[in-house]
C-alpha cells in the first residue's frame, strides 16, 4: 500500500510540474504566475479539487507519442469563491504553450457539462498558443466541442473568461460566447490571426500590442470588459466580480449582509444637477450614492463612456445599473453605447437581476458616421433589450430625456415598473429652441424667444408625463436610494411572462 501511495503522489508532483521548473520559470520571466498559482489565488485557500490530473493526449503523428505530459496543458476542476462553488479550467503554457489537442479539449468539455448540469458558474483562464498543429482536424473538433457548450450555457449559468497570455484563432471564439471577457495589460491579446498573417495578407506592419492588446478590446473593439495591470489585481477583482453574480438563472441574485441603511438620505444629490442645462455632471456620483456602501463593479468602463453599465448592491443584493454619462458627449446614445447598453441589460435579465437606469439623454447621435454605421439598428437593440426584459426595472429620469431616446431608457411605455423623475428633469420631443424653430420657422427672433420661454415653461419639466401617468412620481434628489431601495424590494416577488417562442430574433 505504502509503494502505490508513493507511486500517487510522485505522478501528481509530476502533474503539478506541468512544463517543468525552467518553462515555470520562463512564465515568471514574462510577467505572468502559472496555471495553478492563478487558480490558487482566484479560489479560496484548499478549495480547489482538481479533475482529469493525469489525463494525456493519444496523438501518434510527428513524434508526438514520445512526448507526454500529464494534464495535457489545462488544469481543471471546481473550487469555491467565497464559499460559492464555481467550476475552472485554465490553460497551462508551460505545457506544449497551452495548445488544444483533444483530450486537452474533453477535459474543459466535462467541467462545462457539470457546471451546466449543476447551476454553477464556469471561469476560463486563457493563455494559449492555439490549435494544436500535429493533431490537425481533432484539434478543430475540439473547438467546436467547447462552442456548442459556451452557446448551451448562455443564459444558463454565468460564463467568465480571464484572458491572461496569448489567445489567437480558434481559442478567442469561446471567450467571445461567454458573458465576460477581462485581460491583462502588456501580457494577454486576442486576434483572429496574428501579426505575421496580417502582414502577408495585408501587408500592414503591427505589433500584437497594437493588433489585439488590452487597451485595442477595451475601449476600441468592446470584446473585453475590462483590463487589470497584473495577474494578481485581475484575479482579485475578478473574485469581487463573482460575489455579484448568481449561480445559475434559477436561483436568484446572491444576497450579502450589508451595514448601509435603506433610508440614507444624500443631500448633495440635490445640488447635483447644474443650474446651466447643458453644462455636465458626473453621473458616477448619484449611482455610488445609491449602491449600498459605495460600491459598484463597473463593466466596460473604457468603452462607449456615454453611458455607465455595472453591478451594484441595494439592502444586501446584486442589482444591475444602466446610467447616461454627462461627462461624455452630453450622455447621448450612439452606435456604441447603445450595444454596450443592451449587452449588459439582457444579461440582468438572464439571469434576473433588477435593473435600474438613471437617465440624463438629450436623444441619438446625428450624423452620416452614425447613420452608416447602423445607428438605427444599434438603438433597436437597447429598445429590444429593455421591453423584452422581465425582470424589476426602476427608472430615475434627473434631467434631460429627449425624443426616441426617452422611449428607449425604460421607459413606462416598454413595461417599466416604477418610473420616477427629479423636479429638473425635462421630458419633451427635443430641446426647446429646437422645437421652436421648427414649429414657428418663419417667426421672427423675438416671437422665437418668447415661444421658446413658453415651451420650456410648458414641457421642460416633469409634470406633462406626470400628468399623464407616464412618470409615477417626482421625487427629491436625497431621497432616491430610499425610492429605489422600497421599489426594488416590493418587486422582488414580480411574475411577468413574454409570449412563448422557441427564441427571439434580436436585431443584430
Amino acid at each position: 500500500m505504502r509503494d502505490i501511495v508513493e507511486e500517487l503522489e510522485e505522478r501528481r508532483r509530476i502533474a503539478r510540474l506541468g512544463g517543468g521548473e525552467k518553462r515555470i520559470e520562463a512564465q515568471h520571466g514574462r510577467g505572468k504566475l502559472t496555471a495553478r498559482e492563478r487558480l490558487d489565488l482566484l479560489l479560496d485557500p484548499d478549495s480547489f479539487e482538481e479533475i482529469d490530473m493525469f489525463v494525456e493526449h493519444d496523438c501518434q503523428e510527428f513524434g508526438m507519442q514520445d512526448n507526454k505530459v500529464p494534464g495535457d496543458g489545462v488544469v481543471t476542476g471546481w473550487g469555491t469563491v467565497n464559499g460559492r462553488p464555481i467550476y475552472v479550467f485554465a490553460k497551462d503554457f508551460t505545457v506544449f504553450g497551452g495548445s488544444l489537442s483533444r483530450a486537452h479539449s474533453k477535459k474543459i468539455n466535462k467541467v462545462q457539462d457539470m457546471a451546466l448540469r449543476n447551476g454553477v458558474p464556469i471561469i476560463g483562464i486563457l493563455d494559449a498558443g492555439g490549435a494544436r498543429i500535429q493533431e490537425g482536424v481533432d484539434a478543430l473538433g475540439g473547438y467546436a466541442e467547447v462552442f456548442q457548450r459556451n452557446t448551451l450555457a448562455s443564459g444558463v449559468i454565468p460564463q467568465i473568461t480571464m484572458i491572461m497570455g496569448p489567445c489567437a484563432g480558434g481559442d478567442v471564439y469561446s471567450p467571445a460566447l461567454t458573458d465576460f471577457i477581462f485581460m491583462v495589460r502588456n501580457t494577454s491579446y486576442m486576434f483572429v490571426t496574428g501579426p505575421d498573417v496580417v502582414k502577408t495578407v495585408t501587408n500592414e506592419e503591427v505589433t500584437a500590442e497594437e493588433l489585439g492588446g488590452a487597451k485595442v478590446h477595451t475601449s476600441k473593439s468592446s470584446v473585453a470588459d475590462g483590463a487589470y495591470d497584473n495577474d494578481v489585481e485581475a484575479l482579485t477583482e475578478l473574485r469581487r466580480l463573482i460575489d455579484f453574480l448568481p449561480l445559475s438563472n434559477r436561483t436568484g441574485v446572491p444576497e450579502r449582509p450589508t451595514f448601509d441603511v435603506r433610508d440614507r438620505v444624500e443631500h448633495s444629490l440635490d445640488t447635483l444637477i447644474p443650474d446651466n442645462p447643458n453644462m455636465p455632471y458626473d453621473m458616477m456620483e448619484l449611482v455610488e450614492k445609491v449602491v449600498d456602501e459605495g460600491d459598484f463593479f463597473e463593466i466596460q468602463k473604457d468603452f462607449a463612456k456615454n453611458v455607465i453599465t455595472g453591478f451594484g448592491r441595494v439592502e444586501g443584493k446584486t442589482v444591475g445599473f444602466v446610467a447616461n454619462q454627462p461627462m461624455t458627449l452630453a450622455g447621448v446614445l450612439d452606435s456604441d453605447a447603445s450595444r454596450k447598453a443592451a449587452r449588459f441589460v439582457r444579461f440582468c435579465d438572464c439571469f434576473d437581476v433588477p435593473i435600474v437606469t438613471f437617465v440624463d439623454v438629450p436623444g441619438f447621435l446625428p450624423g452620416t458616421a452614425q447613420e452608416y454605421g447602423g445607428l438605427i439598428k444599434h438603438g433597436a437593440k437597447l429598445l429590444f433589450a429593455y421591453a423584452e426584459a422581465t425582470v424589476p426595472k426602476v427608472t430615475i429620469i434627473t434631467r434631460k430625456a429627449y425624443g426616441g431616446a426617452y422611449d428607449v431608457m425604460a421607459s413606462k411605455h416598454l413595461r417599466g415598473d416604477f418610473n420616477y423623475a427629479w423636479p429638473t428633469a425635462e421630458i419633451a420631443v427635443m430641446g426647446a429652441k429646437g422645437a421652436v424653430e421648427i414649429i414657428f420657422r418663419n417667426s421672427t427672433e423675438e416671437e422665437i424667444a418668447a415661444q421658446t420661454a413658453q415651451y420650456e415653461e410648458r414641457f421642460l419639466n416633469p409634470f406633462v408625463a406626470a400628468e399623464r401617468g407616464y412618470i409615477d412620481e417626482v421625487i427629491q434628489p436625497h431621497n432616491t436610494r430610499r425610492r429605489v431601495a422600497r421599489a426594488l424590494a416590493l418587486l422582488s416577488s414580480k411574475k411577468l411572462d413574454n409570449p412563448w417562442k422557441k427564441h427571439d430574433n434580436i436585431p443584430l
